[in-house]
């Protein structure tokens, strides 16, 4: 019997170290090396696990991430889920579906960031429409975002399940980050292929999971001859090999459920839908995914599983 692949997730208490431990705790090709909880803030425990893991899987605040960083030292490979190195030297970009040189870039590196929940949906629509020449990299872009409460972690998941349902509802659809400083913008600008930073305008919604990604555009702003159906076709022709990516038909009312989009239709899968929506004038493109699978844990498992030179879709449900 082959040797067990060990990793140890520092942070497993976390929102994303739960989701996370729980698909590979159904795995007879990995063991999860447990820490004493009584020992969870020890440096020299923890210390010890990341030497004895294949790879460590950071779910930690950012500066407790770059800390860990810091306390592994250089032979200990890590898979970060935090922001605190998406945009950093040194570091894959753990988006296997980005470009077709980042699967390799994952399997080799010895640091890998795991991406933020909104800019995957982002990037995956937008750059290939830069490569193929349809968008201009010149061109401003404003995308809006909603997603679960749960993409809030422990203590927003607290505030609103403490909530009785009259409470809630003041709560129910919450634009936020308004300074429009969000910090996924970085990684949105820096791997999409756009030449100014993105305009974000983020919601959270009054339902634990789920996401969706809005990137309005008008079609006279685009390179002559391009309508919706170019637009699907050149994402249709980039994704239609990838195994968790689907590109749905344009203006699929099927979609809808009485003219809208439910914004859960994936939750629980790491299937990512993108879509496109409009007329001759204008066109609004969209990503929708579960920000906990996709966005979070499905996206660590799939670079885990790269890193580990196994299968990319073990442990997952697309």
């Amino acid at each position: 019997m082959a040797e067990l692949h060990k990793v140890f997730i520092d942070g497993q208490a976390g929102t994303t170290g739960l989701e996370i431990a729980q698909r590979l705790s159904n795995r007879d090709d990995v063991r999860v090396l447990e820490i004493d909880p009584s020992q969870r803030k020890s440096p020299d425990a923890r210390r010890q696990l990341m030497t004895q893991a294949d790879v460590t899987v950071l779910c930690l605040p950012d500066d407790a991430a770059r800390q860990a960083v810091a306390l592994a030292g250089d032979h200990c490979r890590i898979l970060d889920a935090s922001s605190a190195h998406r945009v950093s030297d040194g570091w894959s970009y753990g988006c296997p579906e980005m470009r077709p040189e980042q699967r390799q870039a994952i399997a080799t590196a010895q640091r890998v960031s795991n991406p933020g929940c909104y800019p995957q949906g982002f990037i995956l629509l937008v750059k290939p429409l830069i490569e193929a020449g349809l968008l201009a990299p010149e061109k401003p872009l404003s995308l809006f975002g909603l997603s679960g409460y749960s993409g809030g972690g422990r203590q927003l998941i607290e505030q609103y399940q403490a909530f009785s349902d009259v409470e809630r509802d003041s709560w129910n659809t919450r634009p936020y980050s308004l300074a429009l400083q969000h910090k996924h913008v970085p990684e949105m600008h820096q791997y999409s292929g756009t030449r100014s930073r993105p305009l974000f305008v983020p919601s959270v919604g009054n339902f634990y999971r789920g996401m969706l990604i809005q990137i309005p555009l008008f079609i006279s702003e685009l390179r002559d001859g391009t309508d919706i159906k170019a637009l699907h076709d050149t994402l249709q022709r980039r994704y239609q090999t990838e195994r968790f990516i689907e590109v749905l038909p344009p203006n699929n009312t099927q979609l809808l459920d009485d003219g809208y989009l439910n914004a859960t239709a994936t939750n629980h899968s790491n299937n990512m839908q993108l879509m496109a929506f409009g007329s001759d004038e204008q066109v609004v493109l969209m990503a929708r995914y579960d920000n906990l699978v996709k966005g979070a844990a499905g996206a660590a498992i799939q670079n885990l599983n790269l890193m580990l030179g196994v299968e990319e879709s073990t442990g997952l449900v697309q």
